[in-house]
């Protein structure tokens, strides 16, 4: 679905250009790689931020921000609104959200499925949710609640999950499906994350892909993820964002993108960090494959995948 135009938009007092993320290769933007974007001949399609870094009201941040929103299309993407928590949407973190997308007037807006915080305290981690009716209602609450304040949809990202809860009832798929239906959110796809979970809980992630509601997917994310093993010495992988996208990642991406159409893709790496060529280069392998099945979709983009 696409989306509306912030208000300030609307009201003709728009700060930056009115540009959607376009069907291109994006990445996450680092401090360290600043100059590097703004100066090279590669022009990349689109930058992402972790809304968490801008809540405060000035600085060098925001300054090397808006010079870089002047040029680029940009996606905010929050870790600290909790959608899943039982304690509800801490207001005051939902009331920085809001002035950081008021004034960088972002083309998306996205958060986890996921909770992170108790009562007053918070965690480093992104925690899964029991999939349930309970929990479904109250995250569909949650993403009304932010989306109203916000005054525009928002996307809701696929987890990355490590353990699976007894009181689950529904399979992940429908309930992302019914959460997107009944809230009106659209959906990020990030496909490293149901790679790491498909092996994880031993599931088929092609299956998983055929039962995801692609028609809703509005960006995509890619990331490297990390090999473990679990008290019982099977294979764990961890979503750690701190390498080049796997092999296996890329033929499932092949897979969306032939089933979708060329659709706003980031690679994430949040983790040791490598200098911008290397992430270039990563954004440009996105490029090739979006160029390549892009034009040949089976089904279009926003077309279920059957």
């Amino acid at each position: 679905m696409p989306h509306s135009a912030p208000a300030s938009q609307h009201a003709g007092t728009s700060r930056f250009p009115n540009t959607p993320l376009p069907p291109r290769a994006g990445a996450g933007l680092k401090a360290e790689h600043i100059d590097a974007v703004l100066t090279d001949d590669y022009r990349i399609g689109f930058l992402e931020v972790h809304a968490e870094n801008y809540m405060g009201d000035g600085g060098p941040v925001h300054q090397a921000l808006a010079a870089v929103r002047a040029e680029f299309p940009l996606s905010v993407h929050g870790v600290g609104l909790s959608i899943g928590s039982e304690s509800g949407i801490n207001p005051l973190h939902l009331e920085r959200l809001a002035r950081v997308v008021e004034r960088y007037e972002p083309a998306m807006v996205s958060e986890h499925l996921a909770w992170s915080s108790h009562d007053a305290g918070y965690f480093n981690d992104l925690l899964p949710v029991p999939y349930n009716s309970r929990t479904l209602d109250r995250v569909v609450s949650h993403i009304v609640q932010i989306q109203d304040r916000l005054k525009r949809p928002i996307l809701l990202e696929n987890p990355s999950t490590y353990v699976a809860f007894e009181q689950t009832t529904m399979q992940e798929t429908d309930f992302i499906r019914e959460i997107a239906c009944k809230s009106g959110c659209g959906l990020l796809l990030d496909v490293n994350n149901v790679f790491v979970s498909a092996t994880n809980h031993g599931w088929k992630p092609l299956e998983y892909l055929r039962k995801f509601p692609l028609e809703l997917v509005e960006e995509i994310h890619l990331a490297g993820h990390a090999e473990d093993v679990d008290d019982e010495g099977d294979l764990l992988l961890i979503d750690a964002h701190d390498r080049p996208v796997a092999d296996a990642v890329w033929k499932l991406y092949e897979t969306v993108i032939i089933q979708t159409g060329a659709l706003p893709t980031l690679v994430e790496w949040d983790n040791d960090v490598p200098d911008w060529p290397v992430l270039r280069r990563e954004a440009q392998l996105v490029e090739a494959v979006l160029d390549r099945l892009g034009p040949a979709s089976l089904l279009g983009s926003r077309h279920a995948a059957g």
